[in-house]
């Protein structure tokens, strides 16, 4: 004989504390609740609302260069410090938590301070800076000593180089660094000339940057509108990709070792890989002005890049236009943005001589949340994504306050690119033979690619 018992766990109706809410069973038959679509979509609107309501993306604004911030760089081994150079020689370590300035070196370059790394290990606080002097130094929290003023400190290891320096990039795991100026070299930090020089036609080489995925491979932006690859092993270029515009800075993607992102003079942010450099993976297109940084977040998933229309932009990455924008009143010119190490927040360095602290996500909140509390969350973002196209969630998620002057360019743009459209699609219609063929989008700004 069979015995149905009814049994059931104390859990399922007890409250976790007093102050919590009474547990009732709930039926899901859908046909019990005939108005849940519509009461889904009320918790949508409302859920938008709040986020938008919530969203105060600015932390704080870190003030004590006294030129433009020129040049930054994170540390993989260390959350909470962040490296910046500016435009009269000063190099200055921050504080993320404190937001102060924890190490300075007033005068450590005569002249702009181009471009900042850390030397990897954790054992060590090593960085490397180099400048329009034509010298790299080493600089050192720990290690450096004073000179005799008793505040500026002394370089670990200085390398005399024969041309102004543009940027310069560690390698992963090896003691080397490379540095651009009219050509590409690579340093052993051992030795106080260059291992190997590396060039292929470009006048001024602004970016290298190497992969510290596939660590042998480094990359190069130059102002003959090219962006080259290099094989350390062989010492040698890959490839060649000339675009219409200058590239001014480009990231690798952490995740992914054959995608790379670069910064280009056309406003947009092309998403190439290197196996097929053809075609863009992917073109980012809102800026109104030239592009001048970008970095990726530590998961590879998302962008942000800086641009001289004063605006910050963050990007999912396999989207083309960017899920938010960032401006204030004072911010000018960005010329350096970062994510940081635990993907949370972002960094930006501009020509105000500012170094400014966002949130990576506008309205997320940092803090301990009870379990309650991250359910709540969850149910919200999966009912922002399930209703997203309906027109009025829709636009409330995608509402900005965008300043004038960069909605007025937005729209000079657009009329502007409409009008060339116009006129291609023009010459196609009344061409008597042969017309022009149509180009994508991910094509138009790549003149060639050559492979050695």
């Amino acid at each position: 004989m069979k015995v149905k018992a009814l049994s059931r766990s104390t859990e399922d109706y007890t409250r976790e504390t007093k102050s919590d809410i009474q547990r009732l069973p709930r039926n899901v038959n859908p046909e019990l609740h005939p108005l849940e679509r519509a009461r889904e979509y009320k918790r949508a609107l409302n859920s938008a609302k709040l986020e938008r309501m919530f969203a105060k993306p600015f932390i704080a604004s870190m003030s004590g260069h006294i030129d433009g911030i020129y040049a930054m760089a994170k540390n993989p081994w260390d959350l909470d410090s962040i490296i910046t150079g500016s435009g009269d020689g000063e190099l200055r370590v921050w504080s993320l938590s404190s937001q102060e300035t924890i190490w300075k070196a007033p005068e450590a370059h005569r002249g702009v301070v181009k471009g900042v790394c850390n030397v990897p290990g954790g054992e060590s606080d090593r960085f490397l800076s180099v400048g329009t002097d034509k010298l790299a130094k080493v600089w050192s929290r720990t290690e450096s000593a004073l000179a005799a003023d008793g505040i500026t400190p002394e370089t670990v290891a200085t390398y005399n180089g024969k041309h102004p320096f543009n940027g310069v990039d560690h390698h992963r795991n090896r003691p080397l660094f490379a540095t651009c100026s009219s050509l590409v070299e690579v340093w052993d930090v051992d030795r106080s000339e260059p291992i190997s020089s590396l060039s292929w036609g470009a006048d001024t080489i602004n970016t290298v940057r190497m992969n510290q995925t596939e660590v042998n491979v480094l990359a190069s932006c130059g102002t003959d509108r090219s962006v080259i690859l290099y094989d350390l092993r062989t010492t040698s270029p890959l490839s060649k990709l000339v675009m219409k515009l200058s590239t001014n800075a480009i990231a690798w993607n952490p995740m992914e070792a054959f995608t790379f992102a670069t910064a280009n003079e056309d406003h947009n942010v092309y998403i190439f890989d290197m196996r097929r450099m053809d075609h863009a993976v992917s073109v980012l297109r809102n800026h109104v002005s030239a592009v001048m940084d970008l970095d990726y977040s530590p998961t590879g998933q998302e962008l942000v890049s800086g641009s001289y229309d004063r605006s910050i932009r963050l990007w999912d990455a396999n989207k083309a236009h960017s899920r938010d924008i960032y401006h204030t009143k004072r911010m000018q010119r960005v010329f350096c943005v970062k994510f940081t190490q635990d993907n949370k927040y972002v960094l930006s360095g501009s020509d105000d001589s500012n170094l400014r602290l966002w949130r990576a996500r506008a309205s997320e909140r940092v803090g301990i949340k009870s379990n309650r509390q991250r359910a709540s969350i969850e149910y919200a973002e999966k009912l922002k994504d399930r209703y997203k196209f309906v027109p009025e969630v829709q636009k409330v998620l995608r509402q900005r306050n965008i300043p004038s002057v960069i909605k007025k360019a937005a729209q000079t743009k657009q009329i502007m690119l409409q009008s060339r459209k116009r006129k291609e699609e023009n010459e196609r219609k009344h061409a008597k033979s042969n017309p022009k063929p149509r180009v994508p989008e991910r094509r138009k700004a790549i003149i060639g690619v050559t492979n050695k």
